[in-house]
């Protein structure tokens, strides 16, 4: 008796609207999840001609090896992010992990940084949770990231899907930091300015190399120029030398993007570095210069320049071990691999031209050509022969 007058109910009341409904009732009962995941694998390889012994391209990091390919990427990301619109509190996360080559030059000291001596290896890029609060006296409250981040320096990023090239700067691989582990608050002043404030563990550590804080922050101004010019600085000021907590690193970096017309983009990207722990003070400084050019949907057309000065042959290297790095930033006491050269006081120029290939969504194919000169009398290409290196690369990623 009682289904009979449920049936008897919804057909008084018309059985099809009474879907429509109760479908739309339970859509706004149930808000869809912020939550989202994503994904891409890349991988690449950077040619050679001059086939170094050593099978190293000098100066590079993530495209170190020559003539040989590489996993770069294997990415996994699940990532809530703020409600833009929230009026209180909000919350959300990110939480990414990679396995892959470059996994090797961004590990955090204390945090699988003894994942062995493999090329491919896993690492947590990022783990943070982000909250927001309502601030009186700003536009737009305040955000505070606690966990492990990446920095704020810099245009190109870790995630490869967000750079213009498959091979990196001598800016990105030796003058800016890779990650943070801390709190990192923005403050949204205006609409014309974010102020970033942040203490953190130091530079790519996760358990401090010296047990002592340093302090990470900037400002940006994305509204410059009509909207057409964005400008952010950022600054790391922190002892960063291993079991050395009196001697200061001071990491400085300003990007400035300025968007031409609907299809050119042209960004610089300015540097300073200083370590006061070594003996002199240890100084590098530089400029890169991107231009892109969108042709149509599916190609663009990718420029870049720089010019990077290591002026006391203390950062630029090849790394010949998987582990070096990692043992050099941690302070261990140990025997380089041979191949794990600098090189020297050398103001290095490069000049790289390539292709964004996007036949759908999911694929990106990149193309480039670069060369790579000291322009003084060193010569630290090529088995340490060579004033100059030229390499002709490609990647290929996929996102899903």
């Amino acid at each position: 008796m009682h289904h009979k007058v449920i049936l008897a109910c919804l057909l008084s009341a018309g059985f099809a609207g009474g879907i429509v409904s109760a479908a739309n009732a339970a859509d706004a009962a149930t808000p869809a999840s912020r939550v989202k995941i994503s994904g891409h694998i890349e991988a690449g390889i950077t040619a050679n001609p001059d086939d170094p012994k050593d099978r190293q391209n000098f100066g590079r990091l993530f495209d170190d090896r020559a003539n040989e390919p590489l996993l770069n990427q294997v990415l996994l990301t699940a990532e809530q992010t703020l409600d833009p619109k929230a009026p209180g509190f909000d919350w959300g996360f990110k939480l990414q992990g990679m396995i892959g080559t470059d996994a090797r030059f961004i590990h955090s000291t204390g945090l699988l940084d003894h994942t062995g001596k493999q090329m491919i290896q896993p690492d947590i890029v990022e783990a943070y949770l982000n909250t927001h609060f309502a601030a009186s006296g700003t536009a737009g409250g305040v955000d505070v990231k606690w966990g492990k981040f990446v920095t704020l320096e810099g245009t190109e990023t870790i995630d490869n899907t967000t750079n213009t090239f498959y091979s990196h700067t001598y800016l990105f691989n030796f003058g800016i930091p890779f990650n943070h582990t801390g709190a990192l608050a923005t403050i949204h002043a205006t609409k014309d300015l974010d102020l970033m404030v942040g203490v953190v563990e130091g530079v790519n550590t996760f358990k401090d190399n010296n047990g002592k804080l340093a302090f990470h922050g900037g400002f940006s101004l994305p509204n410059l120029a009509g909207g057409k010019m964005t400008f952010a600085f950022s600054t790391h000021i922190g002892p960063e030398t291993p079991h050395d907590n009196k001697n200061y690193r001071y990491l400085n970096d300003a990007v400035i993007v300025y968007k031409i017309d609907d299809k050119t983009t042209a960004t610089t990207d300015i540097n300073y570095i200083q370590d006061d722990g070594p003996r002199p003070h240890a100084k590098g400084y530089g400029v890169a210069q991107y231009v892109t050019y969108a042709v149509n949907k599916m190609w663009q057309a990718n420029f870049r320049g720089e010019i990077w000065r290591d002026n006391n042959g203390f950062f630029v290297a090849q790394i010949g071990n998987n582990t070096d790095l990692l043992r050099f930033e941690r302070g261990d006491s140990f025997t380089p691999d041979p191949r794990t050269v600098g090189g020297g006081v050398t103001t290095y120029g490069a000049l790289t031209v390539g292709l964004t290939y996007k036949p759908m969504d999911a694929l990106m194919i990149r193309p480039e050509l670069r060369y790579d000169r000291s322009l003084n009398d060193t010569k630290p290409f090529n088995d340490s022969k060579h004033k100059d290196m030229f390499t002709a690369a490609v990647d290929v990623t996929w996102s899903f």
